[in-house]
């Protein structure tokens, strides 16, 4: 296995996008996402960019990259169409030790970016270590398929169950076999059809009082 899967905490880091086009907007659409600091370096740029600059999202500079772009970076993203560029990206962040992705070009990168289904907290990462970028893509639409909202609720609801038993001083270890109970006893398919009784009325069995869905997760 080439590449060791994992997650980034990338919020609040600075974070560097070279390259203000379509592919440059999709990569600073992800990066905000995750909750980075975001600066993009571009001649040009795509009116969203513009947008994003002129509300203060992102910090937009309408120039040539400098190397000196490069400080106080955590990651960089290379993403323009000049190859010399892009590899030149890449040489200068490997010799500062910076993580750094180069779009559609696997070699000039120490980490690639997956396909990705993301359901809230669930987040399901597809990657073909950059072998077919388009069967990673066909795999998100089934994923998609399969794994629909109802999982944004499922873990919104089983992350403030084991909140409030930890809030009593249950330790961790002794709250497993309850969150399989849940889990087996198809409380996601429930919530998929907003079935609020039956879900409560489970609830009520394996937790016992005090665990009401309405109360749980108020917005539902």
């Amino acid at each position: 296995m080439r590449y060791y899967p994992v997650y980034l905490d990338i919020k609040d880091r600075d974070c560097l996008v070279v390259g203000g086009g379509s592919v440059g907007t999709r990569k600073v659409k992800t990066l905000l996402e995750c909750g980075a600091k975001v600066t993009v370096v571009s001649i040009d740029a795509t009116e969203k960019l513009k947008e994003l600059s002129d509300s203060g999202v992102i910090q937009l500079k309408e120039r040539d990259f400098q190397i000196a772009d490069l400080d106080g970076r955590f990651l960089v993203i290379g993403a323009t169409d000049n190859q010399e560029l892009n590899f030149k990206i890449h040489a200068e962040a490997e010799r500062r030790g910076l993580l750094c992705n180069i779009a559609d070009r696997p070699k000039a990168c120490n980490f690639i970016l997956p396909s990705i289904v993301n359901r809230g907290d669930l987040i399901i990462a597809i990657s073909t270590s950059g072998k077919s970028p388009a069967f990673a893509k066909k795999l998100r639409k089934h994923l998609e398929k399969e794994f629909g909202d109802e999982y944004t609720k499922f873990l919104n609801l089983m992350g403030a169950i084991r909140q409030k038993l930890l809030n009593q001083d249950h330790e961790p270890e002794a709250h497993k076999h309850l969150f399989e109970q849940l889990i087996e006893r198809d409380l996601v398919q429930m919530l998929k059809n907003g079935d609020t009784e039956n879900i409560n009325s489970l609830l009520l069995e394996v937790l016992g009082e005090g665990y009401e869905l309405e109360t749980l997760i108020p917005n539902i």
